[in-house]
């Protein structure tokens, strides 16, 4: 009998990816530790492997299709051994042919049964078209309720009012409005347009940034800082700490550092909130945005606080070439308790960065540029530095922001203290 391998747990928050390619055709033998097949998610590119030899029978989700976590991707024959399926769970018994949404729905509203559970973006998409997914029949694993079945019923379903009491009663309208009809572009433009699906990242991507903007009290503030000393601190100091680490010393490690000494003594910028508390964090793991061809990805570097600048600077590096050949690991990509991004290797002078939610704080470096400056009364020419920290305005307060943002241009400006201070 064949043997279903199905869309295993991605990790937290990971409920749908894009099936990148297939690495074996229909037909073909693999051995365990073959890779199968690569999916794509928000957050990074993976392959998984078999944990068993077989055939693959049949490929269920073609290259380019969504699909969910324990959604089946294909049948395979198992050699030599019991069929038991690739994430663990037993194949299940033949099943009754599927009836269509139209006809479970049907089915299920007049026998009074209540429909199956939902996914996270079935709900949405369900609650944004105002279709009520109790009286959708799922068709996903384990009977759970798409998105692709709540799209489906749209068409054939009248709305109803969102599935909450309520004392009151909503009038509810007859019909969903016309979907809009795509613009027909102008003859002649196909030689002057092109069209490019967005990835599964980028889309990810999109939708967290507005996210973002939607549901924080984002604002931002900025201050320069005097780059001075650390410049010539990494002038007096390279080679030295090169030869002993076997890496150059550079301006992110100072960064890192001094953010920790400003979460220290502003705690709320290393908090998030959850439902109605607000959870401060007493660890320091500090995302680090790195721009990669398909969007920007933040790599954690975990408990930062406990690293010297040797093994901040050989950790920096190493997750951003990992993050830019999509070699990354889920858990690599995920938590964080507050973000650092450098607009300044693109040549940014000023930016307002956006949260990394659910985090609240995020420091925007930019480009160090020569400045004239008034110091003690005369006008010298100094490298200076804008820096903006976008902040969560409903348990950061504008004082506690600008305050933590003086506190990092201090420790910025004195490298020596960020031993102690760091």
């Amino acid at each position: 009998m064949p043997v279903e391998i199905r869309v295993p747990s991605m990790g937290e928050s990971i409920i749908e990816a894009t099936v990148v390619r297939w690495l074996k055709k229909e037909g073909e033998t693999f051995a365990t530790g073959d890779e199968l097949v690569e999916l794509e998610t928000d957050k990074a590119n993976n392959s998984f492997e078999a944990e068993y030899g077989g055939v693959l029978e049949k490929i269920v989700r073609k290259e380019g299709e969504t699909v969910h976590v324990n959604d089946v991707l294909a049948l395979v024959t198992e050699s030599g051994s019991t069929a038991t399926a690739v994430n663990g769970t037993a194949p299940k018994p033949e099943s009754a042919p599927a009836l269509t949404v139209e006809q479970a729905t049907s089915a299920a509203v007049e026998n009074g049964r209540p429909a199956p559970h939902t996914t996270p973006l079935a709900d949405k998409v369900a609650k944004d078209k105002g279709v009520d997914p109790r009286r959708i029949a799922g068709t996903g694993a384990g009977g759970k309720v798409t998105r692709e079945d709540v799209e489906k019923a749209v068409q054939t379903v009248t709305p109803v009012a969102a599935a909450t009491p309520r004392v009151e009663t909503a009038s509810v309208p007859p019909s969903l409005p016309p979907a809009a009809k795509p613009a027909i572009a102008p003859a002649g433009t196909a030689d002057r347009e092109e069209r490019i699906p967005m990835s599964r990242m980028r889309q990810v991507i999109a939708s967290h940034l507005k996210e973002a903007q939607n549901t924080a009290a984002m604002l931002t503030t900025f201050n320069e800082v005097d780059m001075t000393a650390i410049m010539d601190l990494r002038k007096r100091r390279n080679e030295a700490f090169e030869k002993r680490n076997g890496i150059k010393i550079g301006f992110m490690s100072f960064f890192t550092k001094a953010v920790i000494g400003g979460l220290k003594a502003f705690p709320y910028l290393n908090a998030e909130i959850q439902g109605a508390e607000i959870v401060v964090k007493k660890y320091y793991d500090i995302g680090i945005a790195v721009g990669a061809a398909e969007g920007l990805v933040v790599p954690v570097l975990r408990d930062a606080d406990k690293k010297s600048f040797a093994d901040i600077e050989k950790s920096i590096k190493d997750l951003a070439e990992r993050a830019r050949s999509k070699k990354l690991a889920l858990t690599e990509l995920m938590g964080g308790s507050f973000t650092i991004t450098n607009g300044g290797i693109f040549g940014s002078l000023m930016s307002t960065p956006i949260l990394n939610y659910p985090q609240v704080g995020i420091l925007g470096m930019h480009k160090i540029q020569e400045r004239p400056m008034v110091v003690e009364g005369q006008i010298v020419i100094r490298p200076m530095m804008y820096l903006a920290l976008s902040y969560d305005h409903r348990i950061v307060d504008g004082s506690e922001a600008v305050r933590f943002l003086v506190r990092v241009k201090e420790l910025l400006e004195d490298p020596e203290s960020l031993l102690l201070e760091g």
